[in-house]
């Protein structure tokens, strides 16, 4: 189910023409764990990010993914949700862990250059024993 549907407050308080229900959605693969992933994949869209979600399933996420390397931050502005995310390299490879705070607008960055950053509910890596230098498999092929 795309993350827009099940946040239906958001749906009627935003409408629909701010629904990320259009982005991309992929199931990854983390340390056997399937995570199902909505992409953004264009400024715009990696700006808006999860802003004024009020709710993020426990299997779901969001990929953020750029056609180059280089470092990557974070920040929390207009995101009532905790989340953690993990900075990727090229190969998909977790160069670091950050936990997020609601609302927070200090930036949080890759430890190296980095091509993916994933956001999830915070907990979700440590639920799942996931930790730097694990591989992120099913990851998309970035727009140039």
């Amino acid at each position: 189910m795309p993350l827009c549907r099940s946040a239906a407050l958001w749906l009627l308080i935003a409408g629909p023409s701010l629904c990320w229900a259009e982005l991309p959605q992929l199931t990854l693969r983390l340390n056997a764990q399937p995570l199902h992933v909505e992409v953004v994949d264009t400024p715009e869209a990696r700006q808006r990010g999860l802003m004024g979600r009020t709710a993020l399933p426990a299997s779901q996420g969001m990929l953020f993914v750029f056609s180059d390397l280089a470092q990557r931050c974070l920040w929390m502005k207009n995101t009532s949700l905790p989340l953690s995310a993990a900075f990727l390299d090229a190969q998909g490879r977790i160069l670091n862990l950050v936990d997020l705070q609601p609302n927070d607008l200090q930036t949080h960055c890759s430890s190296a250059p980095a091509r993916f950053a994933l956001e999830v509910n915070q907990g979700w890596f440590a639920r799942h024993a996931i930790q730097p230098g694990l591989k992120l498999e099913g990851l998309p092929e970035a727009k140039n």
